[in-house]
């Protein structure tokens, strides 16, 4: 085993200390990276790209530019993450890359510029190996395009692995990756996250730049960090959001990086728990358990918990300024679309920009006024299990979006109200899936999120972060 196979396994955070002390190479790491994809992609479709002679030549730029501040003395100024690996969702325009969209609407889309994400990730140092795998324009919480293999769960490689950021969430909990960039509108970072056993956090609206430029401040989704610790996360955070590297956005900036305010003490927090969906579904015992289970490290540790039922709201309400959102990607063209996609484009343009935020704004009040003066709001992430791999295939456009919409019950409401919202792993049901449970917090205070993950990160230890390869191809 090479020292770059044994740096897979750590934290980004601590492959970085290693880089800028040059116990390792940024070629080294990223040979080692690439390795592990060649080998366990094929069966898991995390990547769409892989841009190994670029992330080479990057690798090689990198080590340069560490041997020269090592000998400066200046190892301190280098970016925070000077020749990790990370790959960007194939939603992101990343320079002399394809962009897809998981769609065959735009099948060759070659990007000459990187997008506000792109770039910013390279500001902070990291080597871009490729682009990760999305369902179509992000829309579904399974990443089942028809332009390439389903993307599985390495846990359980006949489910899912979540969606949008399907690739993120496998490429990260397979140990492709120690960190990756997603996007999340109605829970795109943290349903891959509990499907996948892994750490991934929506940051609070105005947080992070939209990588397109647009103005967000009543657009659903943002982009955000998926990894293996809090800790990773949170130093992602502080990139994305322009806190070490870059300018922030425009929600008022943080007094400490996430980094450091993570490992910060709790002051006495309001607690609001709830288990029961704001729809008529069912949630699996396990997953509430966990919830509760959560709580109650919360309790112990001297906070004030509630139970109440979830924020009202139904699926029929939020559909038509979900449709609207999908209906702005541009030249989407009806025929090139699956049937989920379509039925979503086709009925979004005929909703108005008023209507649409005359929706967004009555349901994004709703859910601050249930959230009351509570510090912070635990549930489960999702209702149970990810669905088997074609759980929805053989269902028109429709019904195929109203089945895939139960598992966003639990996050949609939080892109609502822009509030920060993360799922933290928890362990193992019986069966062997993942169980996350979410953490939201006040808008604004990522901080709080990240701080809260940590203490339940260090509640429920897992031996082992990293699926075990399978022995066989899936079928």
């Amino acid at each position: 085993m090479t020292a770059g196979d044994e740096a897979l396994v750590l934290a980004a955070v601590e492959q970085a200390r290693l880089l800028r002390r040059r116990e390792l190479s940024s070629r080294e790491l990223i040979d080692a990276c690439l390795d592990r994809i060649a080998r366990r992609n094929p069966r898991l479709w995390a990547f769409v790209e892989v841009a190994a002679r670029r992330a080479r030549w990057a690798a090689a730029a990198k080590d340069r530019e560490i041997t020269r501040a090592v000998r400066r003395g200046e190892q301190d100024r280098l970016p925070p993450f000077c020749g990790v690996p990370i790959a960007i969702k194939d939603l992101n325009f990343v320079r002399g890359l394809f962009t897809r969209m998981g769609s065959r609407n735009f099948p060759r889309m070659w990007s000459p510029v990187d997008d506000n994400t792109a770039a910013q990730l390279r500001r902070g140092g990291f080597v871009i190996v490729g682009k990760l795998a999305t369902s179509e324009f992000g829309a579904l919480p399974v990443t089942e395009p028809d332009i390439h293999p389903p993307t599985r769960n390495p846990w359980m490689p006949a489910y899912s692995a979540g969606g949008s950021s399907g690739g993120s969430g496998s490429a990260v909990a397979s140990g492709m990756l120690a960190v990756a960039q997603g996007s999340d509108g109605a829970g795109s970072i943290r349903i891959p996250a509990a499907f996948n056993g892994i750490y991934g956090i929506k940051p609070s609206r105005g947080r992070v730049a939209n990588a397109y430029g647009l103005p967000d401040r009543d657009i659903l989704y943002t982009c955000g960090p998926l990894s293996r610790c809090v800790d990773d996360a949170a130093a992602l955070l502080d990139v994305m959001a322009g806190v070490t590297v870059g300018t922030p956005h425009w929600l008022r900036a943080p007094e400490v990086a996430y980094a450091q305010a993570a490992k910060l003490p709790l002051p006495r927090l309001r607690v609001r728990l709830s288990t029961s969906a704001p729809v008529d579904v069912t949630v699996h015992p396990a997953w509430t358990a966990a919830a509760r289970a959560a709580a109650r490290v919360l309790a112990d540790a001297g906070h004030d918990v509630d139970e109440v039922e979830m924020a009202d709201g139904t699926v029929d309400e939020f559909i038509p300024l979900y449709q609207n959102q999908l209906a702005r990607v541009p030249r989407a063209r009806l025929d090139r679309l699956q049937p989920a996609t379509r039925w979503l484009v086709e009925h979004g343009r005929q909703v108005s920009h008023a209507q649409a935020r005359r929706i967004f704004l009555d349901m994004s009040r709703r859910v601050h006024a249930w959230v009351g003066d509570a510090d912070v709001v635990i549930t489960p992430t999702v209702v149970g299990p990810p669905p088997a791999i074609g759980a929805w295939q053989a269902l028109d456009g429709e019904a195929a979006f109203r089945a895939a919409a139960v598992y966003g019950v639990f996050t949609a409401v939080f892109n609502l109200s822009g509030q920060p919202a993360a799922s933290v792993p928890v362990g193992l049901s019986a069966e062997g899936f993942p169980i996350g449970v979410q953490v939201v917090g006040r808008e604004g205070r990522d901080d709080r999120v990240l701080a809260v993950s940590r203490v339940l990160e260090a509640a429920f230890p897992r031996s082992v972060t990293i699926a075990p390869e399978p022995t066989a191809r899936a079928g």
